[in-house]
C-alpha cells in the first residue's frame, strides 16, 4: 500500500503529526492511515465520531490523497507496528506527546519501542517544535559503524522531496587513524552518491568530545536543523552505554524532529555506495 501511518490519540502532538503527515503525504502522493489504539473497555462510538469530525475538518488540504481511519486494541507500539507492516507503509510518524503519554524531555516507553520495532522508517517530531518553517536543513550524522550509511537514502528522499539540504556530520570517536579513515571513506561515498541523486549536501568534521549524542544536537541546534536522520543504533563508547543506546539520548534530548531507521531495514530509496 505504501501509505503513511500516524499514531493519534487526539493529544496535540498527534495532531502535529497528522499535519506533518497530511504534507508529506500530499508531496509524495499516498494515502494517510490514522491509528488509534484503545484501552480494552474504551467507547468505540466517540472515538469514531471525534476522528470523523477532524478528519472531515482537514478534508480540504488533502490534495488527490485519502485520510482513512482504523481503531485497534491491545499495546500502542504493537498495534502501531502491526498496522505499518499490514499496510506495507513506507513511514510511520509518532507525535512526542502522543500515544504513550509523555513529559517533556522523556521519551515514553511506547514510542521508543515502536521505534525500535517498526519495520519502516519512523518520524518523531514534538508538539512544542515550529512547524511553520520549511524542511530546509536536514542533518545526517556518519560514524563509523557498518549501517551508518543506511539511513541516507531515506533522509536523500525527503530532501528531494522539500527542496532540503542534507548537513553530512563525520563523527570522529577515535582519534586512531583507521577510525576516522572509515568516517572520511563513509562521507566520500555518500557525497558521490547524493551527487548522482542530485541532492544538496555539505559536510562538516567534527571531534566526539562527550558522545555522539550531544555532538550531533549541537550541531543541529546550531544549523537550526529541521529534521536529524539517524539510525536506531550508532556507533557508541562508554558514555553512550552508561546514559542509554543513542536513540534513546537522541529521542529523549531533540527537540527536533527525528527520523530514525533500523539497520535491518531494507531501505528501497538506498543504492548500493
Amino acid at each position: 500500500m505504501k501509505n503513511v501511518v500516524v499514531g493519534f490519540d487526539f493529544s496535540s502532538g498527534s495532531a502535529y503529526a497528522v499535519d506533518l503527515a497530511i504534507d508529506i503525504a500530499n508531496r509524495w502522493q499516498t494515502d494517510i492511515r490514522l491509528v488509534y489504539v484503545k484501552e480494552k473497555d474504551e467507547d468505540e462510538k466517540p472515538i469514531r465520531a471525534e476522528i470523523e469530525q477532524r478528519n472531515a475538518a482537514v478534508g480540504h488540504l488533502l490534495h488527490g490523497i485519502k485520510l482513512e481511519y482504523v481503531i485497534r486494541e491491545g499495546n500502542p507500539a504493537d498495534q502501531l507496528v502491526a498496522q505499518a507492516e499490514e499496510d506495507d507503509a513506507r513511514l510511520l510518524i509518532v507525535g512526542t506527546h502522543g500515544m504513550s503519554g509523555m513529559k517533556k524531555n522523556m521519551l515514553g516507553r511506547n514510542s521508543y519501542k515502536t521505534i525500535e520495532r517498526s519495520p519502516v522508517p519512523v518520524l518523531v517530531v514534538r508538539e512544542d517544535f515550529n512547524f511553520n518553517k520549511n524542511l530546509e536543513t536536514i542533518v545526517v550524522p556518519i560514524d563509523s559503524s557498518d549501517d551508518t550509511r543506511q539511513k541516507v537514502g531515506v533522509a536523500a528522499t525527503f530532501a528531494k522531496t522539500f527542496g532540503s539540504t542534507l548537513h553530512l556530520v563525520g563523527l570522529y570517536t577515535s582519534s586512531v587513524g583507521d577510525v576516522r579513515r572509515i568516517v572520511d571513506g563513509y562521507l566520500n561515498m555518500v557525497a558521490r552518491y547524493l551527487d548522482k541523486a542530485e541532492v544538496k549536501y555539505q559536510i562538516e568534521k567534527l571531534d566526539v568530545e562527550k558522545n555522539v549524542t550531544l555532538t550531533t544536537l549541537d550541531y543541529a541546534n546550531k544549523v537550526h536543523a529541521d529534521m536529524i536522520a539517524i539510525m536506531t543504533e550508532q556507533e557508541s563508547n562508554l558514555t553512550s552505554l552508561i546514559l542509554g543506546t543513542y536513540a534513546q539520548q537522541m529521542l529523549n534530548l531533540s527537540t527536533i524532529p527525528v527520523l530514525s531507521v533500523r539497520p535491518t531495514q531494507v531501505v528501497t530509496d538506498t543504492a548500493s555506495y
